[in-house]
C-alpha cells in the first residue's frame, strides 16, 4: 500500500509527466500497428511497425521497457514481428548524476549517510530499468553493493502500465488469439513488487536458505541497516560476466549451465520459488581458490515469484503426462495451472508449445538445449505452429502463473544457448524431482517463508 506522507509516492504530476511522454511515443505506434491490422499490409509493414516501437520504448527506458522484454517471451501476447524486435531491448538506462545519489542517499539513510561507509564510489557500477547500483565498503572492509531506486519510479510504472493497455487493446482486438486479461494482472503485481527494496531483501534471505550449501551458486548477504525501502545494501560478490565465457573449453561451460540450471530449478522443485528475471546482467562467475571458474552468483531478487504447492505439482505432473502420454495427466496439469474450457484441439496446441519447453527435459542424453536447431530459430517453428492453430481454435485465456514461468523457462533456455551447453538436462531434472511431492513442498515452502519474513 502506498505510504501518504511519502513524498514519492505514486504522484499525479510525475504521473502525468510519464503519461505525456509513453502517449507521444506509443500513441502513434499503435495507431499504426491498428492500420496494419485493418487492413492487413503485410509482414514487411509489420516488421516497420515493430522497430517504431522498438525505438518509441528504448527512449523511454523506465518500467515500460522492462515489461517490453518480458512480453517479447510470451507466445502470441504481441504479434511475431514485434517479439522479435522487443527481444533487442536492453535494460540499461543513463545513470542518475551525483547530485542526485547524495540527496537520496541522505533521504533513505540520514544526513550523515557517508560516515556510515568506508567508501562509497560516485559513479555507478551498473545501471538498469528501476534503478542503478555503486559500489561502496563497509568500516569492517566488506565490500558492498548499493542498489539506489531512481525518483518518482511509482508514478512512472503506473503511468506505464496504463500504457501497455493500449498496445494490447489493439492487438487483441484486431489481430490477438490469446486473452491477455490475467497477464495484465500478473504483470502489473510482479513490477510493483519490484519497486519494494525490504521485500527484494527478503527474497535475498529466501534464496541464501534455498540454496545454502550449494558450492556451485552464492547468493549475497544483505545488510540490513545500510538498506530502507529504495535502497538496498548487499554485500558485492566479485565475478566476471557470464558472455565471457562463451569460448571457454566445454567443461567450464557446462559447469555455469549447471550453477544455473540448479539455482533456477531446485528452489522451483523444493520450494515453489522461481527467479523470474533471468536475464544475463542478474549473473555473474566466481572463480574458485585454483582460479577456475566455480559457478555463479545471482545478483538481483526482484522479481520472485512464489507459486502455490498445486502449481509446482501441475509442472510435474505435465512433465510425466507428455513423458507417458498420459493425455488425462496432462490435461489434468493444465488445469491446475488455471487454463478453462479446454477442448482436445486446445490441448493440443498447448501441447506444441510444451513439447518445445520441455523438450530437453524429456531427452534421456548429452545434448545441447537447442539440439542442432540455430539459436536464432530456436522456439520460433513451434510459436508459428502455435499462431496458426490458435486463430483457428482459439483464443485461449493464459492463466496469470503461467507469465512468469514462461519467461523464466525462456530466459534460462536462452543462457543455455549462449553457452552453448552440452548436458543430459533429462538428469539434472529428474535429480531435482526424485522426491518431489505437493506436501513436502508446502512444508518447505511455509518454512522458507517465515525464515525470510515473507510469511
Amino acid at each position: 500500500m502506498t505510504d501518504p506522507t511519502d513524498p514519492e509516492k505514486n504522484r499525479f504530476t510525475a504521473r502525468a509527466s510519464r503519461y505525456a511522454k509513453a502517449g507521444t511515443s506509443l500513441g502513434g505506434v499503435a495507431a499504426r500497428m491498428a492500420g496494419s491490422l485493418i487492413t492487413g499490409r503485410s509482414s514487411t509493414g509489420d516488421r516497420a511497425n515493430a522497430a517504431a516501437l522498438t525505438r518509441a520504448l528504448g527512449s523511454l527506458k523506465g518500467p515500460l521497457m522492462k515489461v517490453a522484454q518480458l512480453l517479447a517471451t510470451i507466445p502470441e501476447a504481441v504479434p511475431a514481428e514485434y517479439a522479435e524486435e522487443l527481444r533487442q531491448l536492453q535494460s540499461e538506462a543513463p545513470p542518475m548524476p551525483y547530485v542526485f545519489v547524495r540527496r537520496r542517499m541522505a533521504a533513505e539513510l540520514g544526513p550523515d549517510w557517508l560516515t556510515k561507509f568506508a567508501t562509497f564510489e560516485k559513479e555507478p557500477a551498473a545501471a538498469a530499468s528501476l534503478g542503478q547500483v555503486h559500489r561502496a565498503s563497509g568500516h569492517d572492509g566488506r565490500a558492498l553493493a548499493c542498489k539506489l531506486q531512481y525518483p518518482d519510479m511509482e508514478s512512472a510504472v503506473e503511468a506505464d502500465l496504463k500504457q501497455l493497455n493500449l498496445i494490447f487493446a489493439v492487438h487483441g482486438q484486431f489481430g490477438g488469439v490469446i486473452d491477455t486479461s490475467e497477464i495484465r494482472k500478473e504483470i502489473g503485481e510482479r513490477i510493483r513488487e519490484e519497486l519494494d527494496y525490504v521485500r527484494e531483501a527478503r527474497n535475498a534471505a529466501l534464496y541464501r536458505h534455498m540454496l545454502a550449501g550449494d558450492p556451485l551458486v552464492r547468493v549475497p548477504e544483505v545488510i540490513p541497516n545500510l538498506s530502507s525501502r529504495r535502497l538496498l545494501t548487499l554485500e558485492w560478490l566479485e565475478g566476471e560476466k557470464l558472455l565471457a565465457f562463451k569460448e571457454a573449453p566445454l567443461v567450464t561451460r557446462n559447469r555455469i549451465a549447471t550453477a544455473m540450471f540448479r539455482a533456477w530449478w531446485h528452489p522451483f522443485s523444493h520450494f515453489g520459488v522461481i527467479h523470474g528475471d533471468p536475464h544475463l546482467g542478474n549473473y555473474t562467475v566466481f572463480r574458485g581458490e585454483d582460479g577456475e571458474p566455480g559457478g555463479i552468483n545471482l545478483l538481483d531478487y526482484g522479481c520472485i515469484r512464489i507459486f502455490p504447492p498445486h502449481f509446482v505439482a501441475g509442472v510435474v505432473d505435465l512433465y510425466r503426462g507428455l513423458q507417458q502420454g498420459d493425455e488425462a495427466r496432462t490435461i489434468h496439469a493444465y488445469e491446475t495451472w488455471g487454463f478453462r474450457n479446454l477442448s482436445r484441439e486446445l490441448v493440443d496446441i498447448l501441447n506444441i508449445w510444451a513439447r518445445f519447453i520441455y523438450g530437453p527435459l524429456l531427452d534421456d542424453r548429452v545434448r545441447t538445449i537447442a539440439d542442432g536447431i540455430s539459436p536464432g530459430q530456436y522456439g520460433r517453428a513451434e510459436a508459428a505452429r502455435v499462431h496458426r492453430a490458435l486463430k483457428e481454435k482459439g483464443p485461449v485465456t493464459i492463466p496469470r502463473e503461467f507469465v512468469f514461468m514462461d519467461r523464466a523457462a525462456i530466459g534460462l533456455g536462452g543462457v543455455f544457448l549462449h553457452l552453448s551447453a552440452e548436458l543430459n538436462f533429462f538428469a539434472l531434472f529428474n535429480a531435482e524431482i526424485e522426491r518431489f511431492s505437493a506436501e513436502k513442498i508446502a512444508k518447505s515452502q511455509r518454512n522458507a517463508l517465515e525464515i525470510a519474513g515473507l510469511a
